[in-house]
């Protein structure tokens, strides 16, 4: 699930989209208006964190273009402006939330949460990681836009890793959500299967432990991949 979030802070920026992908979100961060206009005309997203104070101009005059064009994805507003006349500018300009700076990431996500459910896109069993995205209840999974065909098995552990992005899953894990009952030589053929529909970059090995999908793309590196 593909979500656009426009901050121009550095490190409001990266801390917040950082959260979103741990929270299984796939997140576009741009700074300014001119790249959030080129990503929307570029991709489809789910919905939208938006500052106001941007360096190339008014995140809220860039929502009311939106708006008069159709577009009616879900935006949640994220500003320093904290007077109810600034809030209520923002709710009646199109936002469907607005949050204060500073906040609290996990109110963030909450409300956020919110936003796509009353949209009808958000489902608790979709998950997504740098374009990887699965659909545990159609038992779908897509690379980049495109279908991959994956075992029952390889279907469960590609899911056991994608719920726990970021953090290694252990080999007793893997086993006990995927492999009930197998010989521990099972894992390493389903992995290698899983690596090798995957590509290179997404499914490193922590020797002795078990295997993880990093939230950001790693350089190669044979020895721990």
């Amino acid at each position: 699930m593909k979500i656009l979030l426009v901050e121009d802070d550095l490190d409001l920026g990266q801390g917040t989209s950082l959260a979103l992908q741990h929270a299984g979100l796939d997140v576009s961060w741009v700074r300014n208006l001119s790249k959030a206009q080129a990503q929307m005309d570029a991709q489809t997203f789910a919905a939208i964190v938006l500052d106001l104070g941007l360096p190339d101009g008014d995140g809220l005059l860039w929502l009311h273009k939106l708006r008069s064009l159709g577009r009616t994805l879900p935006v949640l507003i994220l500003s320093a402006r904290d007077s109810l006349p600034d809030r209520l500018r923002g709710l009646d300009g199109g936002a469907d939330d607005y949050l204060v700076k500073p906040f609290a990431l996990d109110e963030l996500l909450s409300r956020l949460r919110a936003l796509l459910r009353r949209s009808g896109v958000f489902r608790a069993d979709a998950l997504a990681c740098r374009g990887l995205t699965m659909d545990a209840e159609a038992r779908q999974a897509e690379l980049d836009g495109k279908p991959l065909t994956l075992s029952p098995t390889e279907f469960q552990l590609l899911h056991a890793l994608l719920r726990r992005v970021g953090r290694v899953v252990t080999r007793a894990q893997l086993e006990a959500l995927a492999l009930a009952n197998a010989e521990v030589s099972s894992l390493d053929m389903h992995m290698s299967n899983l690596r090798r529909k995957l590509g290179p970059g997404w499914l490193r090995t922590v020797r002795g432990i078990g295997y993880v999908i990093d939230l950001e793309p790693r350089t190669h590196d044979a020895a721990a991949d």
